[in-house]
């Protein structure tokens, strides 16, 4: 492990000036959701299936009885536009006039001492503030890390130091990337980064990891996408274009997604992967096409449809992302979804169907059905299953690409009311003492050894394998107040109020309820601080969610049949 040091000076109040500029369609329309950001102004708290995004920022209109019963306990829920308003750390009170939790302070003070400093200016927040471990590479700033920092930073009104980030890690992007003697493609982006101080020189440089020196050595198909993500909720937070509108950061996005839009032996509209290539950065069985890339694939997509302009080398991208949309969101919505009914099919499938009318398209063999999965299964209820490819059919809950589903709008809206169903159902599961499971089950024995290559780090309940991570915190309650369910992401929220804090912040637990700090868990974990907070700004103000949520698109017809949790 190097022993670079980090420039971090957290006691610098002086004003920090914005950075520099680097180096001083198919019959679908999408014209609706290429509208400049503006600020939200969310009257009382519905689900965005009720009123859209852009519904919110106008007149309401009248719903429909059985979707407005799904928040008939929350009309007192009511927010003001958050432009420009900070929160939390910087006032005593919310601005409904309740106490803040005293946490909330706590955390604001943590999160600022992760700070890094780049020439005097603040480029991002570091993965852990743990001094008692070895650091390995818990001192770099990632770009998975640092999404919910940033969003904490933008719901309290401090754009700057997002804005230095997209444009560093942007800069980055443009670095010559090899592992050996290949060379990475030119859109990766870099899993992280750090600050190397020069003593003598008095010199500082950005240091990136490209997956060179990842445990793996794989490169991060989500950090690119995660830019994006970002790139737009700095947009739509800020209203300020100027950023997105750079023709630096225009052809950053375009290299990002060329990565993934080229055409080659591909079948299938999703994206094949690596296993580690994502938050679950080791061996777990989610090589293929694990549904976190997906679901964040489509997110990226339908974020860069509202920053790319639409001329020259732009439109011809736009014109791609439309139509790889319209095939992914069929795909996913038909073959990765899962409730009752469609277990009961699977169950039931016939095998070895040659012709373009076979039922079973990808040959699964229903003896391979996990025994877990028939009682995990509620009436009421769905989700969408970690992987499909050829014969396999991964049937495991990962937490992070069904939260994501929700808010891209890749989840029709029933599909999302049953997610939350689900949530609710198997709260124990899912929630227990810590919120939340990144992935459900556990895999243990055999399988495990075989699975992970007997990895001491994820064994059962622990880490990837089951363990319950508090930065999910954040996409929980985003997924929540959009389908219009607050009251979940309340209550798992005093769920981790009664811990977090008191066992300083620990990246995450183990244990079937998420009893334990993890065995291996670093303290002061940054995400875990910073999910926290944006999970706390967001119920405080519902507005907040426009940043990370995009609404559904009325021209993306669903082609599934009504789930069997859908209620009239």
């Amino acid at each position: 492990m190097s022993s670079l040091n980090l420039n971090v000076d957290v006691n610098q109040n002086g004003d920090i000036k914005k950075a520099d500029t680097l180096d001083d369609i198919d019959d679908i329309d999408f014209s609706k959701l290429l509208e400049k950001p503006r600020p939200l102004n969310i009257e009382r708290l519905r689900s965005l299936d009720e009123r859209s995004l852009t519904e919110l920022s106008g007149s309401p209109q009248l719903r429909n009885a059985d979707n407005a019963s799904r928040v008939h306990d929350h009309a007192d829920y009511v927010a003001s536009p958050s432009v420009g308003r900070r929160s939390g750390f910087n006032t005593p009170r919310s601005v409904h006039g309740f106490e803040s939790h005293p946490m909330v302070g706590e955390a604001w003070d943590a999160l600022r001492r992760s700070m890094v400093y780049f020439r005097g200016q603040p480029v991002g927040t570091i993965a852990a503030v743990d001094n008692s471990e070895e650091k390995l590479n818990y001192d770099q700033v990632f770009v998975r890390d640092f999404v919910p920092s940033a969003l904490a930073f933008l719901m309290n009104g401090e754009p700057d130091i997002v804005r230095n980030f997209l444009l560093k890690t942007l800069r980055l992007q443009s670095w010559e990337k090899k592992i050996d003697r290949f060379q990475l493609g030119e859109g990766v982006m870099p899993a992280s980064f750090k600050v190397f101080h020069d003593p003598v020189r008095n010199h500082e440089t950005l240091i990136a990891d490209f997956g060179e020196s990842a445990i793996g050595r794989v490169a991060p198909v989500d950090s690119g996408f995660w830019w994006i993500i970002l790139l737009r909720a700095y947009t739509k937070s800020t209203g300020d274009s100027s950023l997105a509108d750079m023709p630096e950061c225009q052809k950053g996005i375009r290299l990002i997604l060329s990565l993934c839009l080229s055409e080659g032996f591909d079948t299938f509209p999703t994206l094949l992967c690596a296993d580690g290539c994502c938050m679950i950065d080791r061996r777990m069985g989610v090589y293929g096409y694990p549904i976190e890339i997906q679901a964040l694939f489509f997110m990226a997509l339908r974020c860069a449809l509202l920053v790319l302009k639409h001329d020259g080398e732009g439109k011809e991208m736009v014109e791609q992302i439309v139509k790889r949309l319209h095939a992914l969101s069929y795909h996913m919505r038909s073959y990765f979804w899962l409730d009752l009914k469609q277990l009961n099919d699977i169950y039931r499938y016939k095998t070895e169907e040659y012709s373009h009318t076979a039922v079973n398209k990808f040959n699964v063999i229903p003896d391979s059905l996990p025994e877990w999965i028939f009682d995990f299964m509620p009436s009421h209820g769905g989700f969408f299953i970690g992987n499909v490819s050829p014969a396999r059919m991964d049937f495991r809950w990962f937490a992070l690409g069904n939260c994501i589903a929700i808010l891209s709008s890749m989840a029709t809206p029933e599909q999302s009311t049953a997610i939350m169903d689900l949530i609710e159902s198997r709260w124990e599961e899912l929630v227990g003492e810590m919120p939340l499971k990144v992935c459900y089950p556990a895999i243990e024995s055999h399988e495990w050894r075989i699975v992970t290559g007997c990895d001491p780090k994820n064994t059962r309940w622990s880490y990837h394998n089951g363990g319950s991570w508090p930065v999910l915190l954040w996409l929980l309650t985003a997924a929540c107040i959009k389908t219009g369910r607050p009251q979940i992401a309340r209550r798992a929220i005093e769920v981790a109020e009664a811990r977090l804090h008191k066992d300083n912040w620990p990246e995450y637990y183990d244990g079937k309820l998420g009893r334990y700090v993890g065995k291996q868990s670093r303290k002061c974990q940054t995400w875990s601080i910073a999910g926290y907070l944006v999970a706390k700004m967001m119920l405080e103000d519902p507005s907040h969610v426009g940043m990370v949520a995009l609404e559904e698109d009325k021209q993306m017809k669903p082609v599934m049949r009504r789930s069997n949790s859908w209620t009239c």
